[in-house]
């Protein structure tokens, strides 16, 4: 083995390259420090998660809402965010005052701040995590779901632009191919880390690559900041950090991020000194289907729901109020997990599917990522989109049928191991299609079904008129089943508002930071047991800025 790398000296040391790495060089280069990023992976994985996905943002009071007629304010804003968060613990604290800090910043500078790096938005804002337990209850009283105009990588581009002009200034050196092992310790402080180099692989975005360990290194700094992303990839730890509120946890789960994302840092960090708190928090969809074209193992997608779909459990019975489609995710999946199976099934019709499935992904969506205007046209004509097409046509989660018995029997086939109770799920169809003939019903998700049509951006784009499913001309109908996809620590290394990693008794850890999915967001738990979506990538960019600043500070 080849002598280790000599010790290299700068201002700062950020340990990943996904979004809050990025945010985080990107500031450091504009105070005119220098900056060593060390990733695992190869430079084909700039970004991390962040380049895959929706490019889902959370805004508050925007432009964007005003225009689509939706009245949106901070105290509203709050009200649902501390309504989901639920915050009940005293190493809360942090992730309290986070909550609050970038609230500010999602109904202040945000929009602004983002817009003058050239990130734009979809002109229809989309309304996520709608809740449905009451006004201070879980989820977002209006729509506040910005996607970027250019999904994942268009948040990326900006950031990732910054650090590579970094690097021609001489500030900025990436290192990738370098996995940390630990942090550097002298006399309490953190001054730097230490690894393995790994061999060159040419693995494309997202693949797993080799471990092959060529070398090592040794890399020191005045601060070191770790945002190395959660444990989404590793399914042992995810079971092992499982709550009990959310039942038992799965033995077949799909993972909605790379197998890298492994939760590594943690353990390491906290041999440094770092303080973990609420690792039994964790964001994790219910919505998951198996893609066709797999990347990485496991490799699941995720629907994005419109509220019309009916939703079984794995036996066939209808999930109770208010658990309808896009309105509690972790309540859902609590609920899946408590009928002893791990599965549960969209029953819908070619209608709904036109109107009302998007995939979540950059690569799910080419017009939007590609900013195809004459593409993206095509969303308001009749057809479904092409990717959900595609996995209707090839994906093995789906059943389409002519008729219900029919319908059932594939789902049957799908599920060989659960009896499907073909006169219940008979049952609760004819039910909710009777609730379609007069223009009032006391079946609360068609109540939702047509108060969602009244705004603008649900009735032009995302909810498809109301319908009794058993309608043959909007049929055919459909069945997807859905698995349980992995996706979000919500917990990890408690911090404070510049970021600084705190030890169990609450003082700092000296020289070392922490931003994005590592530290919860920030202080170890922003979101407190639920989120309210858009919130992630947002969470990344803010924690990344401010970690930044204050190690530019000194």
């Amino acid at each position: 083995m080849p002598a280790p790398e000599t010790a290299q000296s700068s201002h700062a040391i950020v340990i990943g390259a996904g979004l809050a790495g990025l945010v985080a060089t990107a500031e450091l280069v504009a105070a005119g420090k220098t900056v060593t990023v060390l990733e695992q992976e190869s430079e084909a994985n700039l970004g991390g998660q962040a380049w895959w996905s929706f490019g889902g943002l959370f805004l508050v009071d925007t432009p964007e809402q005003r225009r689509m007629g939706v009245k949106d304010s901070l105290e509203l804003a709050r009200q649902d965010w501390f309504g989901a968060a639920g915050f009940d613990r005293p190493e809360d604290a942090w992730g309290r005052q986070w909550a609050e800090s970038y609230l500010q910043f999602a109904a202040g500078e945000k929009r602004a701040w983002l817009k003058e790096r050239g990130v734009g938005f979809f002109p229809v804002v989309g309304w996520a995590e709608r809740g449905g337990y009451g006004a201070n209850g879980h989820g977002n009283s209006v729509p506040r779901f910005h996607i970027t105009w250019g999904t994942g990588p268009g948040v990326v581009a900006p950031f990732a632009r910054a650090v590579r002009e970094g690097v021609d200034r001489g500030l900025v050196t990436l290192k990738f191919r370098h996995r940390v092992d630990g942090l550097i310790v002298q006399n309490g402080e953190v001054v730097g880390a230490r690894g393995a180099v790994l061999a060159p692989d040419a693995a494309v975005r997202g693949a797993a690559s080799a471990r092959t360990v060529v070398g090592d290194f040794e890399q020191y700094a005045g601060a070191t900041i770790v945002t190395s992303g959660g444990i989404g990839g590793n399914h042992d730890m995810v079971r092992a950090q499982w709550p009990q509120r959310l039942g038992t946890p799965p033995k077949h789960m799909l993972s909605g991020v790379p197998a890298h994302v492994d939760g590594r840092m943690l353990g390491i960090s906290e041999e440094a000194g770092a303080n973990l708190v609420n690792g039994d928090r964790m964001w994790h969809y219910v919505e998951g289907i198996t893609n066709y074209d797999p990347v990485w193992a496991r490799h699941g997608i995720r629907i994005l729901p419109g509220p019309s779909s009916l939703w079984l459990d794995a036996s066939g019975r209808r999930l109770p109020v208010p658990l309808f489609p896009g309105f509690d995710t972790l309540g859902t999946l609590a609920h899946i997990q408590s009928t002893g199976y791990e599965h549960s099934w969209f029953v819908l019709t070619q209608k709904i599917i036109e109107k009302e499935f998007a995939l979540s992904g950059s690569e799910q969506n080419p017009d939007l990522t590609g900013k195809d205007v004459r593409l993206l046209a095509r969303r308001v004509l009749p057809g479904a989109p092409g990717p959900v097409e595609a996995f209707k046509e090839k994906g093995v989660d789906f059943v389409v049928a002519e008729t219900l018995g029919e319908l059932v029997k594939g789902m049957q086939r799908l599920s060989p191991d659960v009896a499907i109770d073909a006169a219940l799920v008979r049952r609760e169809v004819e039910g909710r299609d009777r609730q379609l003939d007069n223009d009032f019903s006391k079946d609360a998700q068609i109540t939702a079904i047509r108060q969602a049509r009244h705004y603008r951006g649900d009735k032009l784009i995302r909810v498809a008129a109301p319908h009794k499913l058993l309608d043959p001309e909007a049929g055919p109908l459909i069945a997807v089943k859905l698995h349980v996809l992995t996706r979000k620590s919500l917990g990890g290394i408690e911090t404070n508002l510049d970021g600084q990693v705190l030890r169990a008794g609450g003082e700092p850890v000296p020289g070392l930071y922490a931003a994005g999915e590592a530290s919860g967001f920030g202080g170890g738990g922003i979101h407190g047991y639920r989120s309210l979506e858009g919130t992630f990538l947002g969470g990344c960019i803010y924690t990344g800025r401010q970690a930044a600043r204050a190690v530019a500070r000194g």
